[in-house]
């Protein structure tokens, strides 16, 4: 169902408010530059420091903004399912075309535990779900098994898998339905997982270079091997430093220095150390992004 350059996009601030400016005109930018969806409200959209009216307004924003150029797959998760539930349900609401749901975070329940959580949402919820593994974060890690089973239930149409292990992502792509898409959640790992059968990347990289990514993909569905690994080494260096500090400062503020949003967090999350921000300003004057 969903598949290529999808962005996991950024949540710009402006005096600690969401920037409605800035939001629109990255928005624009990314569709200008080929990505096949929006992911508002998810880790790089700083979903976890987001008041529950700024989560509904973000939403709202980006399905009126994207005016059906492409899907807006709406972050919606939650460690509680009731509050999963009703942001689901506000995100059907919007015109959002799918909801993104994280593994419940902290309260680390067992494999049985996820299973519940996810078929209570789909029961309450008539939207198509992707599920979102990143067991990094959230300190539980959804196993191949029940992604399987849960890739039975009608409305759970593909994962978001972030855990690094491509066996997973092997077998998560033989086991489950043909119609059922494995979404990279690791810009490093994008390519390895397309070659394990992956449909397309939820990207952070995508903020900066959507037509690059949007490249790689559509060259490795068009069968062009050769050029989709020329286009995923070239982007070795960008995806590394999109990550040498919490997702997402780095590349929240490499937009910044682009001039396309303020460099503004909401703490704990802080800016950049300045050794850091040299490598990235280097590493974008590489490829020409200032």
């Amino acid at each position: 169902m969903f598949s290529g350059a999808i962005t996991a996009i950024v949540t710009p601030f402006s005096g600690g408010e969401v920037d409605d400016k800035a939001y629109r005109d990255l928005i624009n930018f990314l569709i200008d530059g080929g990505v096949s969806g929006i992911v508002p409200c998810g880790t790089t959209g700083e979903s976890a420091t987001l008041t529950h009216a700024e989560h509904e307004r973000v939403i709202d924003i980006t399905v009126e903004t994207v005016a059906g150029r492409v899907p807006v797959i709406a972050g919606t998760g939650s460690n509680s399912t009731s509050e999963a539930i009703r942001l689901t349900r506000h995100a059907k609401e919007a015109g959002a075309d799918a909801a993104l749901l994280i593994t419940p975070y902290y309260n680390k329940p067992t494999q049985r535990g996820l299973y519940e959580h996810y078929q209570a949402v789909a029961s309450a919820c008539d939207i198509p779900l992707v599920l979102y593994n990143v067991p990094g974060r959230t300190g539980v890690n959804m196993s191949a098994e029940t992604v399987v089973e849960l890739s039975r239930i009608d409305t759970i149409v593909g994962i978001k898998e972030a855990s690094g292990d491509l066996v997973k992502c092997s077998r998560i792509a033989r086991d489950t339905p043909d119609d059922f898409c494995l979404l990279s959640g690791e810009d490093a790992l994008n390519l390895p997982i397309l070659c394990c059968g992956g449909t397309g990347a939820v990207s952070v990289t995508a903020n900066i270079l959507p037509a690059q990514l949007a490249a790689m993909i559509r060259a490795w569905d068009a069968g062009d091997s050769k050029t989709a690994l020329r286009l995923h080494q070239d982007l070795l260096d960008v995806n590394n430093v999109m990550f040498i500090e919490t997702n997402p400062i780095p590349v929240k503020t490499a937009l910044a220095m682009m001039g396309k949003i303020k460099e503004e967090f909401k703490l704990p999350l802080c800016p950049m150390a300045e050794g850091n921000r040299k490598r990235l300003s280097e590493v974008l004057e590489r490829f020409g992004c200032i």
